[in-house]
């Protein structure tokens, strides 16, 4: 049954993708950012209703009373496809950090450029930062909420965090508050794999990190937070239900963690 479902929903998937992007172009041209904006949170949320009624995966959002007003950046944690499309819904309008390659993707690809999606050359050095930043205080200054992935990749869960630079480069840059988010899509939804496993996937919205830290102040303590509350998801999500995508990085976090 479960790879049935996971079938299912793989094929549920490209032909909701299909849809959701193909229908609008007639008007693609003509009508602005938001309009890009409602198709790819339309296109999200069928997403998630098809992985909830198929598969029966569902999730939860934890800590709401942490999400600082105004503008902000949004750091979360990167184990899966699913938080690429699952925070969209979830922020009144947020732009993504992604890398570059994604806006050649035919017709997807021209939906994030009109969406205001903010795209990365990871082999541009300084240049790329200097461009995200750029492009940043141009989505700041309409308003919007910037999500980036600190790990710059998916990492499976329990894997050793790998944080790069450049989120605190933003964070220095843009001096605005940084909301952590750490989660357990991983679980349920494991990179590189095809099956998806029925459950709860958590997000947590932790304490907002304000502005005015030094760099290596602020990755160390935005790594310390994400990563703990991530352990404690993982360990959570293992106590109350047998979780059978179970990496062995994340087993033998947990068997660390376990009292």
């Amino acid at each position: 049954m479960l790879f049935l479902r996971s079938l299912l929903f793989n094929i549920a998937f490209y032909v909701a993708t299909a849809i959701c992007l193909l229908l609008p172009l007639p008007v693609y041209f003509i009508l602005p950012q938001g309009f890009a904006m409602w198709v790819v949170r339309t296109w999200a949320r069928v997403v998630l209703w098809l992985l909830k009624v198929i598969v029966g995966l569902t999730y939860e959002v934890r800590g709401r009373d942490n999400v600082p007003s105004g503008t902000f950046l949004i750091a979360s944690k990167h184990q899966s496809a699913w938080e690429t499309f699952a925070l969209v819904p979830l922020f009144p309008d947020a732009t993504f950090v992604i890398k570059s390659q994604l806006k050649w993707i035919p017709i997807w690809g021209q939906y994030t450029i009109k969406a205001g999606m903010i795209h990365v050359d990871r082999k541009a050095g300084t240049r790329a930062l200097r461009t995200i930043t750029e492009r940043a205080r141009e989505e700041l200054a309409r308003g919007r909420q910037i999500v980036i992935f600190p790990e710059g990749t998916r990492r499976a869960p329990g894997a050793p965090p790998d944080y790069q630079g450049g989120v605190a480069h933003l964070y220095r840059a843009l001096a605005i508050p940084v909301l952590p988010v750490a989660l357990n899509s991983g679980l349920y939804w494991p990179r590189r794999k095809f099956l998806r496993y029925p459950g709860t996937i958590i997000v947590e919205y932790l304490p907002p990190i304000p502005p005015g830290m030094t760099s290596r102040a602020f990755l160390d303590q935005l790594t310390g937070t994400i990563e703990s509350a991530s352990d404690r998801l993982l360990l959570e999500a293992s106590c109350t239900a047998p979780v059978p995508a179970l990496s062995p990085e994340a087993s033998a976090r947990i068997s660390a963690l376990s009292p």
